[in-house]
């Protein structure tokens, strides 16, 4: 499920939840592709459920937010509204996902490409964060 090089030590992980696995596994590899070359940040997908279908899993979730904890944080980027409420519900528990994990209200693609750069640059969390929401203003046309 990791789309990231593990030997990222010490960089905010990114996190990247979908209804479908074939979804989040792209995006992931699109954020990582783009985030250049060297090492880049870890990141990992949380797509679909454990038995492939469409959905999200609290599983999925939580095993990849601890793949990629490095201690400086984890920025979890969501595609559509039940997504939002299983992170949520995972974070108010209080110990399904590491210390320090945050979800980050961002567009999926734009926002994980942003997130990913900034993590794999060495940014902290907070930064990470306003990368991904900035691209809220990414203009098309």
């Amino acid at each position: 499920m990791s789309a990231g090089q593990g030997e990222a030590d010490g960089l905010v992980g990114v996190v990247l939840v979908s209804h479908s696995a074939q979804v989040a596994t792209a995006v992931a590899a699109l954020a990582t592709g783009l985030a250049g070359g060297g090492a880049t940040a870890p990141v990992a997908a949380a797509g679909g459920t454990p038995d492939g279908g469409l959905g999200t899993s609290s599983e999925l979730i939580a095993r990849a937010a601890d793949a990629v904890d490095r201690g400086a944080g984890v920025a979890v980027l969501v595609d559509l509204g039940s997504a939002v409420l299983t992170v949520k519900a995972m974070l108010a528990e209080g110990d399904e996902l590491p210390a320090g994990t945050r979800l980050v209200d961002a567009p999926f693609v734009e926002g994980a490409v942003a997130a990913v750069v900034t993590a794999s640059a060495g940014a902290p969390l907070d930064a990470v964060e306003a990368a991904a929401t900035e691209a809220y203003d990414y203009r098309k046309v």
